[in-house]
């Protein structure tokens, strides 16, 4: 019997219905055909007002301190977040400035973003790369980016985003062989 991975995906939209929220849910699809999951979504959406309210890890809820506790301790994490004026949402990143500094030393991190054009495809690079890199978590080579065009309406419109979700949980499954999905073969 495998283990399972514990996988919690943090959609740092603030909005519903959300593409990046579209996005999570096909990377952990595409991971749950290769690996068994437990997996656990920290959706903004439902928490970015009383986010906002705390500035301090101390004056979170008890809601959302379980959230940011399950964010460390977390086997998986998958980080995605929308693009607005070339960076993630200041909400996204009071989220993880809650987080224990030493918390996602070598944690794991699968990078995606969502943004209304190609041009914003480098915020994998040039923002959430850097910010995990500071946190020390172990950033997968492979992330995946979305334009408004790869989505058909609030569903994975679009081949290309479909081959790059798959590779991104290619790449990752050899990282959690305890809980690799056993393949069974029919005679």
């Amino acid at each position: 019997m495998s283990t399972p991975l514990k996988v919690v995906a943090v959609n740092g939209s603030a909005h519903q219905p959300s593409r990046t929220l579209v996005l999570i849910q096909a990377l952990l699809a595409e991971l749950d055909q290769r690996l068994v999951l437990d997996t656990q979504i920290v959706d903004l959406s439902e928490i970015a007002r009383a986010l906002g309210a705390a500035l301090t890890r101390q004056e979170l809820s008890a809601d959302i301190e379980a959230q940011v506790a399950a964010i460390e301790s977390a086997d998986l994490l998958i980080a995605a977040a929308p693009v607005y004026r070339g960076s993630f949402p200041g909400h996204f990143k009071h989220l993880f400035d809650l987080v224990g500094m030493d918390a996602l030393i070598d944690k794991p991190v699968l990078l995606a973003a969502t943004g209304g054009s190609d041009r914003h495809a480098l915020v994998l690079e040039h923002q959430l790369r850097p910010l995990f890199s500071f946190l020390q978590a172990l950033t997968l080579p492979v992330g995946v980016y979305a334009s408004t065009a790869d989505f058909d309406g609030y569903q994975v419109g679009s081949q290309a985003l479909a081959t790059r979700i798959a590779l991104a949980a290619e790449r990752a499954t050899p990282l959690f062989a305890a809980s690799a999905r056993q393949l069974r073969r029919v005679a």
